[in-house]
């Protein structure tokens, strides 16, 4: 009696609230959403240019729009309807589909099916979905759009997808996209390439026997190709040619006196790898991917045309050089090589014009170091965070500063030069030329580390508070750099105070006309004033006329520009080097090189501490790429030179040239009120000679 009053309190309770209505418009709304955004996916996903994607592979231009190379995958040779043999869809179409032409994209028994061996599987507690009799439509869709995961979602976005290319292709179009997409095995795509592949031979001149034999491996191209498994490629060849026997497309009497003869491989396919410069393209693609959301996928497969701003020279030199062997220090005794980076770029447009990430093999967008490596930059950051904001705050390039061993701050931080060798006092052009540690580290903490922070932040380079510190003069950042990071800072120095942001593409356009991307105008940060950027030329240049880069300057051409190395601690070896650098320029190139053990440790790292060890790369690379750089001429001479024919001139020199003087002399006392009486008096004297030599005349 209990249970039959719970019975009746149920009814009037579901009648009450009329449940059972509820419910109906709950599914109708679920059912609706669904819809909706399976029809909204439909039709942004753009199927109009399906065929063209799939036609065209993606193309790479350089600096010039001339074709540097192609990146595809699931990409064959793309042949039309005419070029193909009617045996092969005749076989395709028995075997995979065969009423194609009967149905708008989906069949509906293959997707109640599916829908039936979902609710089983939920049952199960499996989350995907099997099988669910795809049609061709179907499955090119999921090869062109979608993932290969069988869940319920993905088969109601490939159901939309489907009706919508059959509402923009014909049967044909269909069927030859198909044909073109589909995967046979050994890295093989379309029926082309399968035909030279396995039998020698173009698609339309394919036999039947044959034709079956390519259906047959479109269910499973790995089992069932007739390289790897030739029985088990017979047994399905069989099986097809009496597939093609029920769709009416080859009689009982033909299929029996075919399925007798053997399988003949033959193969004429040549794989033309269009990858031509890895690193460079990984670059690319990184770019694409990051900074304008494409994916993987589509750059692969959309057929885009990919303008960047490499130079092809430039980038094949460098290419030559890192197989250069002996252009490298040897191998550790365990036989790892010595690991290298390098990247040139225009300072005037920040554009990347060649780059290599590594030695050895590549692998498809693996490491990169020119871009990826978080390394100390050491002495390299010297222009950056001491000798910049040094000459912002008024110092001159030849003002002396002190050479000498000293303590700073609580915790007693003592840099060292290189050899421990001290000269009481240094011009400044010859400290930073010869990379000298401790007249660095006074003058940071003399213009104070907060300036050189700031300096340093304002290049782009990734700093954090702990930074700021006298170490930072020394390269010393939490974070590291890349060589790519580097070379883009060093773009203010040759492009007249104005930073550059190093960058790959100028132009996507996709494979119907579409421009997707237009980034070709230049964009650039004032980061120091011209005359600042000329001073530290005038400095930098000396570092390959009479510095630690002598070695490295490329015969016939100025280059200014600054060397580095890092400690390896922990090592044993007190001339243990972990980290190589030469960043050299001319007004038209910027050029980065880094050089090391991707793990350092006693038993992988660099000799020297100086600095020149990768100057033999650095030095091969400059002389191949500043031939095609046009003039390299600076407008300005090495401050070594600068400052022992300083005050000589011409007897005839106007009075105006005189109150120019006073003028700059002027200035030049007012600037240094902050530096400290010596240097106060130092300048005034300096002004009050020139004013008497005029007076004199």
């Amino acid at each position: 009696m209990k249970i039959d009053r719970n019975k009746s309190a149920l009814k009037l309770l579901w009648h009450r609230y009329q449940l059972t209505r509820w419910i109906i418009v709950a599914v109708l709304t679920l059912i609706f959403v669904i819809s909706a955004y399976c029809t909204f996916i439909a039709k942004t996903t753009h199927v109009q240019n399906l065929q063209s994607s799939l036609e065209q592979s993606t193309v790479i231009y350089d600096s010039k729009n001339q074709k540097a190379g192609k990146i595809y995958s699931q990409k064959g040779t793309y042949v039309g309807y005419k070029d193909i043999s009617t045996n092969i869809p005749n076989a395709i179409l028995s075997t995979e589909d065969r009423n194609f032409y009967n149905e708008h994209g989906f069949s509906v028994k293959g997707f109640g099916r599916a829908i039936l061996l979902m609710i089983k599987n939920k049952i199960l507690h499996r989350e995907y979905i099997s099988g669910g009799g795809s049609t061709l439509t179907q499955q090119l869709v999921k090869n062109a759009y979608l993932t290969q995961q069988q869940t319920f979602s993905r088969k109601l976005k490939e159901l939309f997808l489907s009706i919508q290319v059959e509402n923009v292709y014909t049967k044909q179009q269909i069927l030859t996209m198909y044909m073109n997409n589909s995967y046979f095995g050994n890295g093989v795509y379309g029926v082309e390439d399968a035909s030279r592949r396995y039998f020698g031979m173009n698609a339309k001149d394919l036999p039947v026997q044959d034709a079956a034999v390519i259906a047959g491996m479109l269910t499973n191209p790995s089992a069932y190709n007739p390289v790897d498994h030739p029985k088990l490629a017979l047994k399905r060849r069989n099986v097809v040619l009496q597939l093609m026997v029920e769709n009416n497309k080859l009689s009982q009497s033909e299929a029996n006196r075919l399925k007798k003869t053997p399988i003949v491989v033959k193969n004429t396919y040549q794989y033309k790898d269009g990858y031509k410069y890895p690193y460079y393209f990984d670059a690319v693609i990184d770019e694409a991917i990051n900074k304008y959301g494409l994916s993987e996928s589509d750059i692969m497969n959309r057929g885009y045309k990919i303008y960047t701003t490499l130079n092809q020279s430039q980038q094949n030199s460098l290419q030559d050089d890192f197989k250069n062997d002996s252009m490298f220090p040897s191998n550790a005794a365990d036989g790892t090589k010595v690991q290298a980076a390098s990247i040139a770029l225009d300072p005037t447009t920040g554009g990347v014009t060649a780059v290599v990430g590594g030695r050895g093999q590549h692998v498809f967008r693996g490491y990169n170091r020119a871009t990826q490596i978080k390394r100390q930059p050491g002495s390299t950051i010297k222009p950056l965070a001491v000798y910049v904001p040094a000459l912002e705050n008024g110092y001159s390039y030849n003002d002396i500063l002190q050479n000498k061993k000293i303590s700073y701050g609580s915790n007693k931080y003592t840099p060292q030069n290189y050899n421990n060798v001290y000269t009481g006092t240094v011009p400044m052009y010859t400290a930073l030329a010869q990379s000298m540690n401790a007249p660095a580290v006074w003058l940071l903490h003399k213009i104070g580390v907060d300036k050189g922070y700031q300096s340093v932040k304002s290049f782009g380079l990734p700093v954090q508070k702990k930074d700021k510190n006298l170490a930072l003069a020394l390269g010393g950042l939490s974070s590291g750099v890349s060589p790519q990071q580097m070379a883009g800072a060093y773009t203010a120095f040759a492009n007249e105070g104005n930073m550059t942001t190093p960058h790959y593409i100028r132009k996507i356009v996709d494979s119907s006309g579409k421009v997707i991307v237009d980034n070709d105008t230049t964009t650039s940060k004032n980061v120091m004033s011209k005359k600042v950027a000329d001073e530290m030329t005038s400095m930098m240049l000396g570092v390959f006329d009479n510095g630690t880069g002598v070695s490295a300057k490329p015969s016939g051409y100025q280059v200014a520009g600054k060397t580095g190395s890092t400690e390896a601690d922990n090592t044993g070896d007190s001339d243990a080097t972990r980290d190589k650098w030469i960043i050299g320029y001319t007004p038209k190139v910027v050029v980065a090189t880094w050089e090391g053990f991707d793990n350092t440790n006693a038993g992988h790292h660099l000799e020297n501490l100086s600095g020149t060890g990768v100057g033999p790369l650095f030095k091969a690379e400059m002389q191949q790429i500043l031939p095609t750089t046009g003039n390299n001429s600076f407008s300005v001479k090495d401050a070594s030179y600068l400052d022992s024919h300083q005050g000589q001139g011409s007897s005839s020199s106007s009075s105006s040239d005189f109150w120019n003087d006073v003028k700059n002399g002027a200035n030049e006392v007012s600037k240094d009120l902050g530096k400290g009486i010596d240097n106060l008096k130092k300048n005034a004297n300096n002004w009050w000679n020139q004013a008497k030599k005029y007076v004199g005349k």
